[in-house]
């Protein structure tokens, strides 16, 4: 396997959110004249391509290694390589999707753990990450999502705003007891209650 020369940053540094939507690239085909690469050249290529489109959990490249065409007993050595120096760590990962989630897009912890799972990153990894998200500043940002609605929206009636932002902040990964607490107080419904059942948007 050749050597791996890239350098790549794996935490956020901007204050704008990371683009999530990295587009798929597949490796360029060799010039004419030029040999072909070979399997492990190929998914290094491969992994630093969509490296470079975005971060992504070791899982990820491994399942873009399998669609391709790769070779499992090919592909893993490339992972562990990638990941002895630094270009593929699911723990900064993890901790990069956590920041990314919570403060571009509003996620709470039940949002952020499901994500990151479906990413295929490990259980104890997820932990310590979601972790490191203080409840503080959950609190913060769900009410300023709820206060953002408020000030976009044109509902009366107390109680059916009250169910319609309780099942927002549901949907977006924040406990029953928060949601209900936080939407009651910004209300001041302090004897409001009712059972959130999250339905899609």
């Amino acid at each position: 396997m050749p050597l791996i020369h890239a350098e790549m940053p794996t935490t956020v540094t901007s204050e704008r959110e990371p683009d999530q939507r990295g587009p798929a690239v597949e490796a360029s085909a060799p010039c004419a004249g030029a040999p072909a690469m070979g399997p492990a050249a190929q998914a290094q290529a491969i992994c630093l391509r969509l490296l470079t489109a975005r971060p992504r959990s070791r899982a990820e490249l491994a399942e873009a290694l399998r669609r391709r065409g790769i070779p499992t007993e090919v592909g893993e050595p490339v992972l562990t390589r990638l990941s002895e120096v630094g270009l593929v760590d699911d723990a900064a990962f993890a901790e990069t999707a956590v920041y990314s989630g919570h403060r571009y897009r509003g996620l709470g912890r039940r949002a952020l753990r499901s994500e990151l799972h479906r990413k295929g990153v490990a259980r104890e990894v997820v932990d310590e990450a979601v972790a490191r998200l203080r409840p503080e500043d959950e609190e913060q940002q769900a009410r300023s999502l709820v206060r953002r609605k408020l000030r976009s929206g044109t509902m009366t009636d107390a109680s059916a705003q009250a169910r319609k932002l309780s099942g927002m902040l549901a949907r977006k990964g924040y406990s029953e007891g928060l949601a209900l607490r936080v939407v009651r107080e910004e209300l001041g419904l302090p004897d409001w209650s009712i059972e959130i059942e999250p339905r899609p948007d």
